[in-house]
Order: C-alpha cells, then structure tokens, then sequence
C-alpha cells in the first residue's frame, strides 16, 4: 500500500462527492480566474527535484482497424508485452516531428 502523507485524503478513500460538493464545484467552474481567490495557495517559484512534466495526463484513446504487414506486426509482438504502447509512441514522435516543420 501506497504510504500518504498525514491529513490527505486519497480519491479511493474519499469516495463520491456529495450533491453539496457538486453543486459548490458548479459555481466555482463557473467564476472568471480573476474571481477566485488563491491567496491561500503558495506561489511555486522552483520545481521540486525529481518532478515528472505531465506525470498525469492520459491523452483519450480511439479504437480503430488498421492493416498492417505481417512481419510488421511479428516484430512488433515479438519485443514484448506493450507492443500497442510502442507503436502509439512511435507515431507520436512521428507526429511531433511533422508538426515542429
């Protein structure tokens, strides 16, 4: 088990949110920025060592066909487990580098 620091509630601790909850996050979503006040958060002047650029975020995922060539997908299969991983790395790299032109 993962170890927490004292006073933080985990989202699988926690549980859903109450219709309370919900209905105070509706309001806030819909303040201006300027309209919320964050004087109670501290301002990050550095990152902390060891931090991780988008450690979270998790781009939505398509389904699709597609055809490829066999020994294509041999070669694939065969590097190991997390092969579909991979080829959505690699066109990500390619795709990145197409853009950057």
């Amino acid at each position: 088990m993962k170890k927490v620091a004292r006073g933080v509630v985990t989202l699988t601790e926690r549980g859903p949110l109450t219709a309370k909850e919900r209905r105070s996050l509706m309001k806030l979503e819909k303040l201006p920025d300027s309209a919320i006040d964050l004087s109670d958060i501290p301002e990050i002047k550095s990152l902390p060592p060891g931090y991780v650029l988008g450690k979270f975020y998790r781009p939505r995922k398509t389904s699709l066909t597609m055809r490829l060539d066999a020994d294509v997908v041999a070669w694939l299969r065969a590097t190991g487990e997390g092969y579909q991983t991979r080829v959505n790395a690699y066109l990500r790299q390619l795709m990145q580098r197409a853009t950057k032109s």
